[in-house]
């Protein structure tokens, strides 16, 4: 799915008012009716009800919302926030519609002094401004917006939080921004809805279909692109029946110290797990008995440390490698994944202590080979590439650091976002918060290890492996809590997750 700039996304709606073609206010209604099923299937009709009304269409949004509401007994309440005295077109003839063909209270708010008393339990519809909002609210407006969000109500936002930007939020106020429970958000997400600072403000996101026209959604250039089921599912590579475990690659983890080998082990069974044919690790002799018993399928090449690794690394015969979790960063531990990322000219990821050494010695990023994944976690890319004053200004320097270093760069966390050399950023739809527990950085790394191992591209295999990761995460939390969920369960629920996107998962067994 892509993410649009509000800019685009205005000409995408005229567009389809144009060629479907349709009138505008039709379009708002279809836009309105869509908000009306999404609000009916989860308020009773005994709820208390405000809607907040701005000037342009997104006042017209709530004024057509309140209308259907009234004709499904609903007794909404509106208020006008008396921004300007020149209103939109659609807002005047649903201000018409909502005068003629109903009893819906309305009544304007020229000064905070008329500011509705709002009973304990209510809900709050939010409809002061839409996306094509371009400066922070100021005056009236951020007064009604501090206003309502100490009501201790519900908010529900059409479309964007009023105040907030689709995008760059740097020069926003928080108070002056909404802060929503719901956001029902037409046909696209908005990049804004990506970034952790904004939560407060957005809560739960909602995309509400609403027929925009699918050529220009096509034909318009975006960099974003939010990852689904759909866009993942057409990646996997289908196995066929004289395949063997040659066909499927040979992988070599490098990682883990003393103390530390459970990095090395979580790594390796998720990449066995994720469909590689053939796996070395390559660890320090501690971790030599915890391995053979824990990882029976993996072979196992012993470093002359005892305690961390010292090198030489031989590839040997492998396809992709992984390299950096548990290993540490000890100074003959440096020296040896210097050599290695100079001398391994084969597909690549790195991660955990792999990135603390690159931190440490950035002079090496131009060892790295063209398509290397990188993939730090907020604090991890942080020491590889400073510090951003908030998530916009983070995603515009991972866009240049990947594009720098002719890298794949994949930033964990909600909506892990991956970037590539062509300044394309992809955001993954998959995760929840049980998944921020010890090891889960590494589980992913021997998934991505796993999918370069068997032919996949660096990016297919960056965006596959984090919505796989992902899923499964969401299975394991689904079958106990995100309370309890320990990376082990990820690496258990790869094989459903891979099933689930296939739609096996109903099938009845031959």
């Amino acid at each position: 799915m892509k993410i649009f700039t509000r800019g685009q996304i205005r000409q995408i709606d005229d567009y389809t008012i144009k060629h479907e073609p349709v009138a505008s206010a039709d379009l708002m209604e279809r836009a309105s009716g869509k908000l009306l099923e999404w609000y009916v299937e989860r308020f009773a009709i005994s709820v208390p009800l405000f809607i907040f009304v701005g000037p342009g269409n997104n006042g017209g949004d709530g004024l057509a919302l309140a209308r259907l509401l009234s004709e499904s007994n609903y007794r909404p309440e509106v208020y006008s926030v008396e921004i300007t005295a020149s209103k939109s077109a659609d807002w005047e003839l649903n201000r018409k519609r909502l005068e003629n063909e109903t009893s819906v209270v309305f009544r304007t708010i020229s000064a905070i002094g008329q500011f509705p008393d709002i009973s304990s339990g209510s809900v709050i519809i939010d409809a002061i401004f839409g996306s094509g909002l371009s400066r922070p609210a100021d005056g009236l407006a951020a007064e009604v917006i501090r206003k309502i969000n100490l009501s201790g109500n519900k908010v529900i936002s059409i479309d964007i939080p009023s105040g907030l930007s689709g995008e760059d939020n740097s020069d926003r106020i928080p108070e002056n921004i909404i802060h929503a429970v719901y956001t029902l958000s037409f046909q696209f997400p908005k990049l804004s809805f990506m970034f952790a600072e904004n939560e407060q403000f957005v809560g739960q996101w909602s995309l509400l279909p609403i027929g925009l026209a699918a050529g220009p959604i096509e034909g318009t250039a975006t960099p974003w692109r939010f990852t689904e089921q759909d866009d993942v599912f057409p990646l996997l590579r289908k196995r066929n029946k004289f395949d063997h475990k040659g066909t499927f690659g040979h992988g070599l983890f490098i990682g883990g110290s003393y103390g530390k080998i459970g990095a090395s082990i979580l790594a390796s069974k998720a990449a066995l797990h994720t469909g590689i044919g053939l796996l070395t690790c390559h660890i320090p002799s501690c971790g030599n008995l915890i391995m053979q018993r824990e990882l029976p399928e993996a072979m196992i090449s012993y470093d002359k440390g005892e305690k961390h690794i010292c090198g030489p690394i031989d590839a040997g015969p492998c396809t992709a490698a992984g390299i950096g979790p548990g290993m540490g960063t000890a100074a003959e531990t440096q020296s040896a994944f210097h050599s290695f990322i100079k001398d391994f000219g084969k597909p690549l990821v790195i991660d955990a202590d792999g990135l603390n050494i690159l931190s440490l010695n950035k002079s090496w990023l131009s060892s790295i080979r063209p398509g290397t994944v990188l993939t730090p976690h907020l604090k991890e890319f942080e020491r590889l590439a400073g510090k951003s004053g908030n998530s916009y200004a983070r995603l515009l320097r991972q866009v240049e650091f990947s594009s720098e270093h002719k890298c794949i760069l994949v930033i964990k966390g909600a909506y892990t976002s991956i970037s590539d050399p062509d300044g394309n950023v992809f955001f993954n739809s998959t995760g929840n918060p049980g998944m921020a527990t010890a090891g889960s950085g590494d589980v992913l790394t021997g998934m991505i290890l796993s999918l370069l191992a068997q032919g996949y591209s660096p990016l297919d295999a960056a965006v596959t492996g984090v919505y796989i990761h992902g899923l499964a995460g969401d299975m394991a939390a689904e079958k106990s809590s995100v309370e309890s969920v320990i990376s082990s369960d990820i690496i258990n629920a790869i094989g459903s997750a891979f099933r689930k996107i296939r739609g096996e998962l109903n099938l009845q067994p031959k």
